[in-house]
């Protein structure tokens, strides 16, 4: 909990983001995996009206859950 709550943390896990976004060697698809519904909640937040989760959580989490992903995914290349 300690971690998530770092911004030393949330840094370098925007890095990430920033790095998988920007790699030729990631797909167009894996990139718009993450972009498409975090731009689509940032435009439409109110298409979600139950989860009363603020526009920057819920990019922070799906940062966090897609650095991981992508990062096991794309180890090899990426490194």
């Amino acid at each position: 909990m300690r971690k998530l709550l770092s911004l030393r943390h949330w840094r370098h896990v925007f890095v990430r983001i920033y790095r998988l976004v920007t790699a030729k060697e990631v797909k167009l698809l894996d990139k718009l995996l993450f972009l498409v519904p975090v731009l689509i909640y940032w435009v439409m937040p109110d298409a979600l009206p139950l989860l009363p989760i603020d526009d920057i959580a819920v990019t922070m989490i799906a940062a966090e859950l897609y650095t991981r992903w992508m990062e096991r995914k794309y180890s090899r290349i990426l490194r």
